[in-house]
């Protein structure tokens, strides 16, 4: 039996996903694709991009080594943290519930004032989802983090940090198998939660694709970015396709290139 995330993780190697009984599926085929690798040298940086076009079973990669490589997910572990805490009533309205302002001036200007999950989200406010993370729990956490079957599952680090300094790490065919469970509401909690987190993904039109997506930048709110990731699916008609991209962050252009680097890497494997 060939369950779905052993057969995500044939792009890379098998070895590196464990096997978990979700669905059976055909084994997909995969593809290597040099020039995505070279998009990221031509800007001056390395990363990786891995797309699985979900209606061919087809998985393209730019390589096979830093697609199964793991790293602290920083921000994208947003979408798991807003379904974690609607599953728990921590949030109970992403548009109503607010999270006030703790009056602490920092450097990115849209953390400083209230939020609700939806433009917490959106503005990517680290604090706003600390303080979730906090009335979420140590022990409640483990047990979502464990059950959604995220990345490496490791906490440690504190509450409010094992996603930005801590041990958790993901890597990108892990980050793909999650958001695909995600996309078609297959993850083992409420149907509720699923699609108010698809709801309140940020939405950023191409042509006649949209892209429903969450970027991350580790360092960010210490001001000292190394690594950016972006991550989340394409929509183009009945055509969805999957995606994760990251890369090491060498100079501050290469913060804004995710979103660039990522709409290329999609219409290049046709997805947009």
């Amino acid at each position: 039996m060939i369950t779905r995330r052993h057969a995500l993780g044939l792009c890379a190697a098998a070895a590196l996903l464990p096997s978990r009984l979700v669905a059976e599926v055909a084994p997909p085929r995969s593809e290597i694709r040099g020039s995505l690798a070279k998009r990221f040298a031509d800007e001056g940086t390395v990363g990786t991009f891995v797309g699985y076009k979900t209606d061919d079973y087809l998985i393209i990669a730019s390589d096979t080594e830093r697609s199964g490589q793991g790293f602290l997910p920083a921000s994208t572990f947003k979408i798991p943290n807003s379904l974690i805490a609607l599953e728990t009533g921590v949030v109970g309205d992403p548009d109503k519930d607010v999270f006030k302002w703790d009056g602490v001036t920092r450097s990115i200007e849209a953390w400083n004032r209230d939020h609700t999950l939806r433009s917490a989200i959106a503005a990517s406010a680290v604090p706003v989802y600390q303080e979730i993370a906090r009335r979420i729990g140590p022990e409640r956490m483990q047990k979502y983090v464990e059950l959604l079957d995220y990345g490496n599952r490791r906490i440690g680090g504190g509450i409010d940090q094992f996603w930005l300094t801590g041990d958790l790490r993901i890597d990108p065919i892990q980050q793909i198998d999650f958001l695909d469970r995600l996309r078609r509401g297959a993850l083992p909690i409420s149907k509720r939660s699923q699609d108010l987190v698809r709801d309140i993904l940020p939405v950023t039109k191409v042509g006649d694709a949209i892209i429903r997506a969450k970027s991350g930048l580790l360092g960010a709110e210490l001001g000292k970015p190394s690594l950016g990731w972006l991550v989340g699916w394409a929509e183009k008609g009945k055509e969805q396709t999957v995606f994760a991209l990251n890369l090491d962050v060498r100079e501050p252009s290469h913060i804004g290139l995710r979103m660039t680097l990522a709409q290329q890497c999609l219409a290049e494997i046709g997805a947009l």
